[in-house]
Protein backbone atom coordinates (compact mmCIF):
# COMPACT_ATOMS: atom_id res chain seq x y z
CA UNK A 1 0.00 0.00 0.00
CA UNK A 2 2.13 2.75 1.38
CA UNK A 3 5.09 2.97 -1.09
CA UNK A 4 3.18 3.06 -4.36
CA UNK A 5 5.41 3.52 -7.62
CA UNK A 6 4.06 6.37 -9.63
CA UNK A 7 5.20 5.18 -12.99
CA UNK A 8 3.09 2.08 -12.32
CA UNK A 9 -0.51 4.23 -13.19
CA UNK A 10 1.67 5.43 -16.11
CA UNK A 11 2.20 2.01 -17.52
CA UNK A 12 -1.16 1.20 -16.37
CA UNK A 13 -2.76 3.67 -18.51
CA UNK A 14 -0.85 3.02 -21.21
CA UNK A 15 -2.13 -0.41 -21.34
CA UNK A 16 -5.58 0.72 -20.99
CA UNK A 17 -4.80 3.24 -24.38
CA UNK A 18 -3.28 0.21 -26.73
CA UNK A 19 -6.01 -1.89 -25.10
CA UNK A 20 -8.41 0.42 -26.33
CA UNK A 21 -7.30 1.14 -29.16
CA UNK A 22 -7.28 -2.10 -30.31
CA UNK A 23 -10.66 -3.18 -28.98
CA UNK A 24 -11.84 -0.38 -30.84
CA UNK A 25 -10.55 -0.82 -33.82
CA UNK A 26 -11.47 -5.04 -33.96
CA UNK A 27 -15.12 -3.70 -33.68
CA UNK A 28 -15.14 -1.32 -36.63
CA UNK A 29 -13.27 -4.05 -38.36
CA UNK A 30 -16.35 -5.95 -37.97
CA UNK A 31 -17.93 -4.06 -40.05
CA UNK A 32 -15.96 -3.05 -42.85
CA UNK A 33 -15.46 -5.89 -46.00
CA UNK A 34 -11.76 -5.79 -45.24
CA UNK A 35 -10.23 -7.72 -42.15
CA UNK A 36 -8.08 -5.99 -39.74
CA UNK A 37 -5.28 -8.32 -40.67
CA UNK A 38 -3.86 -5.99 -43.74
CA UNK A 39 -4.72 -2.89 -41.81
CA UNK A 40 -1.67 -4.38 -38.49
CA UNK A 41 0.87 -1.81 -40.21
CA UNK A 42 -1.01 1.06 -39.81
CA UNK A 43 -2.17 0.22 -36.73
CA UNK A 44 1.01 -0.30 -35.08
CA UNK A 45 2.11 3.21 -36.23
CA UNK A 46 -1.22 4.44 -34.84
CA UNK A 47 -0.30 3.28 -31.37
CA UNK A 48 3.06 4.37 -31.16
CA UNK A 49 2.17 7.86 -32.48
CA UNK A 50 -1.05 8.42 -29.95
CA UNK A 51 1.12 6.63 -26.78
CA UNK A 52 4.06 8.42 -28.14
CA UNK A 53 2.49 11.58 -28.45
CA UNK A 54 0.45 11.26 -25.41
CA UNK A 55 3.65 10.79 -23.39
CA UNK A 56 5.17 13.84 -24.95
CA UNK A 57 2.03 16.21 -24.35
CA UNK A 58 1.92 14.74 -20.81
CA UNK A 59 -1.19 13.08 -21.17
CA UNK A 60 0.37 10.55 -18.73
CA UNK A 61 2.46 13.06 -16.71
CA UNK A 62 -0.85 14.36 -14.89
CA UNK A 63 -1.60 11.30 -13.32
CA UNK A 64 1.29 12.01 -10.98
CA UNK A 65 0.03 15.09 -10.10
CA UNK A 66 -3.32 14.86 -8.49
CA UNK A 67 -3.31 18.46 -7.80
CA UNK A 68 -3.47 19.52 -11.38
CA UNK A 69 -7.34 20.30 -12.05
CA UNK A 70 -9.44 17.60 -14.30
CA UNK A 71 -10.03 20.36 -17.09
CA UNK A 72 -5.85 20.01 -17.59
CA UNK A 73 -5.99 15.96 -18.15
CA UNK A 74 -8.63 16.81 -20.92
CA UNK A 75 -7.39 19.21 -22.86
CA UNK A 76 -4.06 17.16 -22.91
CA UNK A 77 -6.00 13.82 -24.04
CA UNK A 78 -7.62 16.48 -26.67
CA UNK A 79 -4.26 17.97 -27.74
CA UNK A 80 -2.75 14.40 -28.26
CA UNK A 81 -5.56 13.69 -30.18
CA UNK A 82 -6.09 16.64 -32.63
CA UNK A 83 -2.30 16.42 -33.62
CA UNK A 84 -2.62 12.33 -33.69
CA UNK A 85 -5.05 13.12 -36.67
CA UNK A 86 -3.19 16.01 -38.36
CA UNK A 87 -0.33 12.98 -38.38
CA UNK A 88 -1.96 10.26 -39.59
CA UNK A 89 -3.88 12.58 -42.36
CA UNK A 90 -0.33 13.93 -43.44
CA UNK A 91 1.27 10.41 -43.31
CA UNK A 92 -1.74 9.20 -45.55
CA UNK A 93 -0.91 11.83 -48.25
CA UNK A 94 2.96 11.05 -48.08
CA UNK A 95 2.52 7.93 -48.76
CA UNK A 96 -0.84 6.66 -50.46
CA UNK A 97 -1.62 3.60 -49.22
CA UNK A 98 -4.48 1.64 -51.34
CA UNK A 99 -8.09 1.86 -50.78
CA UNK A 100 -8.26 -1.54 -48.84
CA UNK A 101 -6.65 0.26 -45.73
CA UNK A 102 -9.80 1.17 -44.66
CA UNK A 103 -8.06 2.79 -40.99
CA UNK A 104 -6.31 6.07 -42.33
CA UNK A 105 -9.72 6.64 -44.47
CA UNK A 106 -11.11 10.14 -42.48
CA UNK A 107 -14.56 8.28 -41.78
CA UNK A 108 -12.65 5.58 -39.93
CA UNK A 109 -10.23 7.97 -38.22
CA UNK A 110 -13.45 10.86 -37.10
CA UNK A 111 -14.88 7.33 -35.68
CA UNK A 112 -12.05 6.02 -34.01
CA UNK A 113 -9.61 8.71 -32.47
CA UNK A 114 -12.86 10.62 -30.57
CA UNK A 115 -13.87 7.30 -29.15
CA UNK A 116 -10.64 6.42 -28.30
CA UNK A 117 -9.96 9.96 -26.15
CA UNK A 118 -13.08 9.58 -24.40
CA UNK A 119 -11.83 6.27 -23.43
CA UNK A 120 -8.71 7.77 -22.34
CA UNK A 121 -9.99 10.50 -20.86
CA UNK A 122 -12.24 8.00 -18.77
CA UNK A 123 -9.50 5.55 -17.50
CA UNK A 124 -7.38 8.22 -16.62
CA UNK A 125 -10.13 10.58 -13.92
CA UNK A 126 -10.82 6.75 -12.41
CA UNK A 127 -7.08 6.24 -11.61
CA UNK A 128 -6.48 9.94 -10.27
CA UNK A 129 -9.56 9.14 -8.19
CA UNK A 130 -8.25 5.73 -7.09
CA UNK A 131 -11.40 3.37 -8.42
CA UNK A 132 -8.72 1.72 -10.66
CA UNK A 133 -5.65 1.06 -8.00
CA UNK A 134 -5.40 2.19 -4.47
CA UNK A 135 -5.57 5.97 -3.99
CA UNK A 136 -1.97 6.93 -2.08
CA UNK A 137 -1.28 6.95 1.19
CA UNK A 138 -1.73 10.34 3.38
CA UNK A 139 1.63 11.96 4.33
CA UNK A 140 2.18 13.41 7.53
CA UNK A 141 5.25 15.11 8.96
CA UNK A 142 5.45 14.83 12.87
CA UNK A 143 8.78 16.76 13.85
CA UNK A 144 10.07 20.33 15.13
CA UNK A 145 13.05 22.64 15.16
CA UNK A 146 15.12 22.68 12.38
CA UNK A 147 14.31 20.16 10.81
CA UNK A 148 10.87 20.29 10.04
CA UNK A 149 11.76 23.85 8.86
CA UNK A 150 14.42 22.02 6.19
CA UNK A 151 11.43 19.35 5.34
CA UNK A 152 8.93 22.02 4.55
CA UNK A 153 11.43 24.00 2.65
CA UNK A 154 11.79 20.89 0.79
CA UNK A 155 8.13 20.24 -0.03
CA UNK A 156 6.98 23.47 -0.95
CA UNK A 157 10.52 23.67 -3.48
CA UNK A 158 9.55 20.18 -5.57
CA UNK A 159 6.37 19.93 -7.18
CA UNK A 160 5.43 17.34 -4.66
CA UNK A 161 3.04 14.07 -6.19
CA UNK A 162 1.08 14.15 -2.54
CA UNK A 163 0.59 17.15 -0.10
CA UNK A 164 2.02 17.26 2.91
CA UNK A 165 0.68 17.37 6.74
CA UNK A 166 2.22 18.86 9.44
CA UNK A 167 0.74 17.08 12.84
CA UNK A 168 1.39 16.22 16.22
CA UNK A 169 1.98 12.84 16.85
CA UNK A 170 -1.26 12.90 19.37
CA UNK A 171 -2.76 13.81 16.71
CA UNK A 172 -1.97 11.30 14.23
CA UNK A 173 -3.24 8.00 16.10
CA UNK A 174 -6.82 9.48 14.90
CA UNK A 175 -5.62 9.96 11.49
CA UNK A 176 -7.18 6.52 9.62
CA UNK A 177 -5.58 4.59 7.45
CA UNK A 178 -3.85 4.26 4.89
CA UNK A 179 -0.81 6.82 5.65
CA UNK A 180 3.11 7.46 6.13
CA UNK A 181 4.19 8.83 9.10
CA UNK A 182 7.90 10.43 8.88
CA UNK A 183 8.78 10.98 12.52
CA UNK A 184 11.52 13.19 13.64
CA UNK A 185 15.07 12.09 14.97
CA UNK A 186 14.41 14.32 18.12
CA UNK A 187 11.16 13.07 18.90
CA UNK A 188 11.83 9.64 18.82
CA UNK A 189 13.54 10.10 22.35
CA UNK A 190 10.73 11.72 24.15
CA UNK A 191 9.25 8.90 26.18
CA UNK A 192 5.54 10.25 25.51
CA UNK A 193 6.16 10.14 22.17
CA UNK A 194 7.33 6.77 21.88
CA UNK A 195 4.17 5.62 23.62
CA UNK A 196 2.29 7.33 20.83
CA UNK A 197 4.36 5.47 18.20
CA UNK A 198 3.73 2.26 19.86
CA UNK A 199 0.28 2.77 19.20
CA UNK A 200 0.89 3.21 15.67
CA UNK A 201 3.31 0.64 15.26
CA UNK A 202 0.23 -2.04 16.69
CA UNK A 203 -1.50 -0.98 13.26
CA UNK A 204 -1.15 -3.40 10.36
CA UNK A 205 1.82 -2.21 8.80
CA UNK A 206 0.73 -2.46 5.32
CA UNK A 207 -1.88 0.52 6.27
CA UNK A 208 0.29 2.78 8.32
CA UNK A 209 3.93 3.04 7.87
CA UNK A 210 6.62 4.50 9.92
CA UNK A 211 9.45 6.04 8.39
CA UNK A 212 11.90 9.18 8.64
CA UNK A 213 11.67 12.50 7.47
CA UNK A 214 14.51 12.02 4.99
CA UNK A 215 12.94 8.46 3.91
CA UNK A 216 9.67 10.39 3.06
CA UNK A 217 11.39 12.71 0.50
CA UNK A 218 13.71 9.97 -0.50
CA UNK A 219 10.65 7.94 -1.97
CA UNK A 220 7.72 11.14 -2.64
CA UNK A 221 10.26 13.79 -3.97
CA UNK A 222 13.33 11.05 -5.54
CA UNK A 223 15.63 13.56 -3.91
CA UNK A 224 18.56 13.75 -1.06
CA UNK A 225 18.87 17.19 0.62
CA UNK A 226 22.00 17.48 1.64
CA UNK A 227 20.97 19.13 4.97
CA UNK A 228 19.09 16.53 5.91
CA UNK A 229 21.97 13.80 5.67
CA UNK A 230 24.06 13.14 8.49
CA UNK A 231 28.34 12.99 8.84
CA UNK A 232 29.06 10.42 7.21
CA UNK A 233 27.04 9.68 4.83
CA UNK A 234 27.21 6.74 2.44
CA UNK A 235 30.67 5.53 1.94
CA UNK A 236 32.23 5.52 -1.49
CA UNK A 237 32.51 1.76 -1.64
CA UNK A 238 28.56 1.46 -0.59
CA UNK A 239 27.38 3.10 -4.19
CA UNK A 240 25.72 0.48 -6.60
CA UNK A 241 28.40 1.53 -9.51
CA UNK A 242 31.19 0.25 -7.48
CA UNK A 243 29.88 -2.99 -6.12
CA UNK A 244 32.75 -5.80 -7.18
CA UNK A 245 31.92 -7.67 -10.68
CA UNK A 246 28.97 -5.03 -11.09
CA UNK A 247 27.26 -5.55 -14.11
CA UNK A 248 25.35 -2.22 -14.44
CA UNK A 249 28.40 -0.96 -14.03
CA UNK A 250 29.85 -2.41 -16.95
CA UNK A 251 27.03 -2.47 -19.33
CA UNK A 252 26.26 1.38 -18.80
CA UNK A 253 30.05 1.65 -20.19
CA UNK A 254 29.08 -0.74 -23.42
CA UNK A 255 25.91 1.40 -23.84
CA UNK A 256 28.00 5.03 -23.57
CA UNK A 257 30.23 4.29 -26.23
CA UNK A 258 27.79 2.37 -28.62
CA UNK A 259 25.23 4.72 -28.55
CA UNK A 260 27.77 7.63 -28.12
CA UNK A 261 29.28 6.57 -31.54
CA UNK A 262 25.80 6.20 -33.32
CA UNK A 263 24.36 9.29 -31.99
CA UNK A 264 27.69 11.11 -33.86
CA UNK A 265 27.04 9.47 -36.86
CA UNK A 266 23.62 10.30 -36.96
CA UNK A 267 23.72 14.18 -35.56
CA UNK A 268 27.05 15.19 -37.66
CA UNK A 269 24.83 16.77 -40.46
CA UNK A 270 23.40 18.72 -37.64
CA UNK A 271 26.73 19.39 -36.07
CA UNK A 272 28.20 20.49 -39.53
CA UNK A 273 25.16 22.70 -39.85
CA UNK A 274 25.23 24.51 -36.24
CA UNK A 275 29.28 25.06 -36.98
CA UNK A 276 28.40 26.72 -40.17
CA UNK A 277 25.25 29.00 -38.57
CA UNK A 278 27.77 29.80 -35.68
CA UNK A 279 30.41 30.88 -37.81
CA UNK A 280 28.27 33.32 -40.11
CA UNK A 281 26.73 35.08 -37.06
CA UNK A 282 29.95 36.49 -36.16
CA UNK A 283 32.91 34.39 -37.88
CA UNK A 284 33.97 33.52 -34.58
CA UNK A 285 35.03 29.93 -33.23
CA UNK A 286 32.68 27.43 -33.53
CA UNK A 287 33.80 25.60 -30.46
CA UNK A 288 33.67 26.27 -26.82
CA UNK A 289 36.60 24.44 -24.26
CA UNK A 290 36.40 24.82 -21.56
CA UNK A 291 37.89 22.82 -18.41
CA UNK A 292 35.73 21.19 -15.95
CA UNK A 293 36.06 18.66 -13.13
CA UNK A 294 35.48 14.87 -13.51
CA UNK A 295 35.74 11.74 -11.95
CA UNK A 296 36.93 11.96 -8.25
CA UNK A 297 37.70 15.62 -8.75
CA UNK A 298 40.02 14.89 -12.01
CA UNK A 299 40.61 17.60 -14.65
CA UNK A 300 39.36 17.07 -18.05
CA UNK A 301 38.70 19.52 -20.78
CA UNK A 302 34.97 19.80 -22.16
CA UNK A 303 33.44 20.44 -25.94
CA UNK A 304 30.52 22.55 -26.74
CA UNK A 305 29.13 24.47 -29.77
CA UNK A 306 29.77 28.44 -28.35
CA UNK A 307 26.50 29.52 -28.10
CA UNK A 308 27.61 32.68 -26.57
CA UNK A 309 29.65 35.68 -27.94
CA UNK A 310 33.39 35.79 -27.98
CA UNK A 311 34.21 38.20 -25.72
CA UNK A 312 31.35 36.22 -22.95
CA UNK A 313 33.27 33.37 -23.30
CA UNK A 314 36.40 34.33 -22.33
CA UNK A 315 35.32 36.56 -19.39
CA UNK A 316 35.47 35.11 -15.50
CA UNK A 317 32.33 32.50 -15.40
CA UNK A 318 29.21 33.41 -13.76
CA UNK A 319 26.17 31.35 -14.02
CA UNK A 320 24.02 31.87 -17.01
CA UNK A 321 20.53 33.57 -16.18
CA UNK A 322 16.87 33.58 -18.37
CA UNK A 323 16.85 35.87 -21.06
CA UNK A 324 21.03 36.47 -20.55
CA UNK A 325 22.60 38.65 -23.12
CA UNK A 326 25.70 36.90 -23.55
CA UNK A 327 23.83 34.53 -25.33
CA UNK A 328 23.80 34.44 -29.16
CA UNK A 329 20.93 34.51 -31.92
CA UNK A 330 21.84 30.81 -33.11
CA UNK A 331 22.82 29.88 -29.65
CA UNK A 332 19.43 30.43 -28.56
CA UNK A 333 18.17 27.39 -30.26
CA UNK A 334 21.21 25.38 -29.92
CA UNK A 335 20.30 25.69 -26.61
CA UNK A 336 16.33 24.86 -26.65
CA UNK A 337 17.60 21.66 -28.77
CA UNK A 338 20.16 20.87 -26.74
CA UNK A 339 22.64 20.48 -29.93
CA UNK A 340 25.44 22.92 -28.04
CA UNK A 341 25.83 19.55 -26.33
CA UNK A 342 26.29 17.06 -29.01
CA UNK A 343 29.92 17.63 -29.24
CA UNK A 344 30.47 16.31 -25.93
CA UNK A 345 30.04 12.69 -27.28
CA UNK A 346 33.49 12.78 -28.05
CA UNK A 347 34.07 13.71 -24.14
CA UNK A 348 31.81 10.37 -23.72
CA UNK A 349 34.13 8.11 -26.12
CA UNK A 350 37.02 8.98 -24.55
CA UNK A 351 35.98 8.21 -21.23
CA UNK A 352 35.53 11.54 -19.54
CA UNK A 353 31.93 11.27 -19.01
CA UNK A 354 29.23 9.24 -19.37
CA UNK A 355 25.76 10.03 -21.39
CA UNK A 356 23.88 9.95 -18.16
CA UNK A 357 25.35 11.04 -14.62
CA UNK A 358 26.08 14.63 -12.77
CA UNK A 359 26.99 17.73 -14.96
CA UNK A 360 30.76 18.45 -14.79
CA UNK A 361 30.46 21.72 -13.21
CA UNK A 362 33.06 24.43 -13.34
CA UNK A 363 36.29 24.57 -11.06
CA UNK A 364 35.70 28.35 -10.16
CA UNK A 365 32.20 27.44 -8.88
CA UNK A 366 33.30 24.35 -6.76
CA UNK A 367 35.30 25.26 -4.23
CA UNK A 368 32.56 27.84 -2.99
CA UNK A 369 29.84 25.48 -3.19
CA UNK A 370 31.76 22.85 -1.27
CA UNK A 371 32.53 25.32 1.38
CA UNK A 372 28.36 25.93 1.66
CA UNK A 373 26.39 22.45 0.61
CA UNK A 374 26.96 19.79 2.55
CA UNK A 375 28.18 16.46 0.74
CA UNK A 376 28.79 18.43 -2.30
CA UNK A 377 32.51 16.79 -3.14
CA UNK A 378 29.98 13.28 -3.11
CA UNK A 379 28.87 13.99 -7.05
CA UNK A 380 32.10 13.49 -8.12
CA UNK A 381 32.13 9.47 -7.12
CA UNK A 382 30.67 8.84 -10.46
CA UNK A 383 31.31 9.71 -14.15
CA UNK A 384 29.96 12.88 -15.48
CA UNK A 385 27.29 13.61 -17.59
CA UNK A 386 25.70 14.55 -20.78
CA UNK A 387 22.31 14.44 -18.92
CA UNK A 388 21.22 13.17 -15.60
CA UNK A 389 18.53 13.02 -12.93
CA UNK A 390 19.30 16.55 -11.85
CA UNK A 391 18.80 17.84 -15.57
CA UNK A 392 15.74 16.55 -16.01
CA UNK A 393 14.30 17.19 -12.99
CA UNK A 394 15.69 20.78 -12.23
CA UNK A 395 16.04 24.02 -13.47
CA UNK A 396 19.44 24.91 -14.74
CA UNK A 397 21.47 26.16 -11.27
CA UNK A 398 21.72 30.11 -11.28
CA UNK A 399 22.14 30.29 -7.46
CA UNK A 400 23.81 28.26 -4.59
CA UNK A 401 20.59 27.32 -4.01
CA UNK A 402 19.82 26.07 -7.15
CA UNK A 403 23.14 23.99 -6.84
CA UNK A 404 21.71 22.60 -3.79
CA UNK A 405 18.51 21.56 -5.16
CA UNK A 406 20.33 19.70 -7.95
CA UNK A 407 22.85 18.40 -5.38
CA UNK A 408 20.18 16.71 -3.86
CA UNK A 409 19.04 14.68 -7.13
CA UNK A 410 22.54 14.17 -7.96
CA UNK A 411 23.08 12.36 -4.20
CA UNK A 412 19.66 10.73 -5.05
CA UNK A 413 21.08 9.19 -8.57
CA UNK A 414 24.59 7.87 -6.68
CA UNK A 415 22.42 5.91 -3.81
CA UNK A 416 20.14 4.49 -6.58
CA UNK A 417 21.71 4.19 -9.28
CA UNK A 418 20.31 1.44 -11.84
CA UNK A 419 19.72 0.55 -15.86
CA UNK A 420 16.51 1.10 -14.98
CA UNK A 421 16.79 4.88 -13.62
CA UNK A 422 19.16 5.63 -16.35
CA UNK A 423 16.69 4.93 -19.00
CA UNK A 424 13.90 6.82 -17.30
CA UNK A 425 16.21 9.85 -17.69
CA UNK A 426 17.61 8.85 -21.15
CA UNK A 427 13.49 9.04 -22.02
CA UNK A 428 13.10 12.05 -20.11
CA UNK A 429 16.10 14.05 -21.93
CA UNK A 430 14.56 13.01 -25.26
CA UNK A 431 11.64 14.37 -24.12
CA UNK A 432 13.27 17.61 -22.86
CA UNK A 433 14.88 18.10 -26.76
CA UNK A 434 11.49 16.86 -28.63
CA UNK A 435 9.93 20.28 -26.63
CA UNK A 436 12.81 22.21 -27.00
CA UNK A 437 12.70 23.14 -23.43
CA UNK A 438 16.51 23.38 -22.91
CA UNK A 439 17.60 27.17 -21.53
Amino acid sequence: MAWQEPRHKLLICAGFDLLGLIAFAVLIAAFKPLPLWPQIDWLVLLAFLYLGLGWLFGSYTVLRWRSLPTQSLLQRVLVTGVIVAVGMALLRQIVNPPDQIWLVHRSTQILLLPTLMLWSALWRVLLRRGVIVPAPPACVLVSDGDERSIVRDVWQRTPPREPLQELALRDVVTVPPPLVVAVGHSLQRNPEQLRLLAQLESRDPRETVLTTPLALIERQLERLPPRLLPEPWLQFAELPSNRMFSFERQLKRVADLIVALALLVATSPLIVMAMLLIWLEDHGPVFYVQGRSGWLGQPFRVYKLRTMTVASSLADPHWTKPGDQRITRVGKWLRKLRLDELPQLFNVLRGDMSLIGPRPELPEFEEALEEQIPHYRKRHWMRPGLSGWSQVCAPYAASVDDSELKLSYDLYYLKNFSIWLDLIILFRTIKTVLKASGR
